[in-house]
């Protein structure tokens, strides 16, 4: 529907009526023609008539443009309907260790061994399909840390860079914990969201980068951003050799649950451990219930500026005049043609 954003501003529309009835147009005076009595009072009343319509038009034509300037300064709006925007005001960002040591074979998905990526990949799936109102980016690290997604209402752009990841595209020989924590920050503090929240996800221990995974929490306190981490891997599995028959390791041995534990409790988060592809899933429903989506949505309503067209429509009718005499000088000197090359075709024949 029309709306106006200033609709008092049309009561201005019958401003230049209320002029005209103030102030009256003086009589012009008549001089004295000598001609016959008739023929003077006859070109009188012609001309009158004439300028008496001249004056209607040019009186109808100033109103019309008038009401139309004032209707543009009203600025009229075409509103469309109402559309649901689900937000929570949350900014949510995923930070997500694609180090070398990502590829170790200890957990299982659907029964069957996979490497640690492809089972946090498959369970961070269903955890953002489900976060519909947050904005969610994706923060990936291994030597280096860099956006691979920048926050966003769109879910399907991020499980689609999600699916795209690959181990080393970040570097897969060292872990800079530290920089993926500050990469996040610097987004995070980008965004107006009163509700910061940093969700870290790592196998190993920060030995590479600038930024100490501490002293990044201490900046993500002063920042108001909460810091969820979750270490990821087994820590038993066996293995078979031919010289040592059945060997029973810990391929987690690298994991820094320590800095962790730290870099949750400063920022008010907490620490998980993810030993298997079911406790990773059991995590991502806790965090949920942690940072559960806001229910009331935000209510937009697409709005489309129409105050151009009355002021096109204005500067037609201002031009009009002109475009009128254009044509009518054009048929007057028409129809001169046409008399004077009638007058020479008599000229001819007699």
């Amino acid at each position: 529907m029309i709306e106006l954003l200033y609709p008092w501003l049309l009561i201005l529309i019958p401003l230049p009526l209320l002029i005209w009835l103030v102030i009256k147009p003086k009589q012009p005076r008549l001089t004295s023609i000598r001609t016959p009595l008739f023929t003077n009072w006859n070109a009188i009343q012609q001309n009158q008539s004439v300028s008496s319509t001249k004056l209607l038009f040019k009186n109808l034509l100033t109103f019309i443009i008038w009401t139309l300037i004032v209707t543009a300064t009203a600025r009229p709006q075409w509103i469309d309907e109402p559309i649901e925007l689900p937000t929570s005001g949350r900014d949510l960002l995923l930070s997500i260790d694609i180090s070398g040591s990502m590829e170790e074979e200890d957990l299982q998905l659907e029964g069957k061994r996979t490497n640690r990526l492809e089972v946090v990949k498959s369970i961070l799936s269903e955890f953002i399909e489900k976060r519909e109102g947050d904005r969610l980016g994706l923060v990936l690290f291994g030597e280096k840390a860099y956006l691979q997604t920048p926050l966003t209402f769109d879910l399907q752009t991020v499980q689609f860079m999600l699916d795209e990841t690959v181990i080393g595209l970040a570097g897969a020989s060292r872990t800079a914990i530290g920089d993926g924590i500050g990469l996040s920050i610097k987004r995070l503090r980008e965004r107006p969201a009163e509700n910061r929240v940093l969700i870290l996800l790592t196998d190993g221990r920060n030995n590479s980068g600038e930024l100490d995974p501490i002293e990044a929490a201490k900046l993500a306190k002063h920042a108001g951003i909460k810091i969820y981490t979750i270490g990821v891997g087994a820590d038993k599995q066996t293995r078979r050799s031919l010289l040592f028959g059945t060997t029973t390791f810990n391929p987690s041995a690298e994991l820094d649950e320590e800095t962790l534990k730290v870099v949750a409790k400063l920022t008010g988060g907490q620490y998980f451990r993810a030993r298997s592809s079911e406790e990773l899933a059991q995590i991502y429903d806790l965090l949920d219930q942690l940072e559960p989506v806001e229910d009331k949505p935000e209510i937009y309503r697409p709005i489309q500026e129409l105050y151009f067209w009355a002021l096109l429509a204005a500067l037609g009718f201002l031009i009009l005049p002109v475009v009128i005499n254009l044509i009518g000088g054009l048929i007057n000197r028409s129809k001169t043609s046409s008399v004077i090359d009638s007058n020479k075709g008599e000229e001819h024949a007699s």
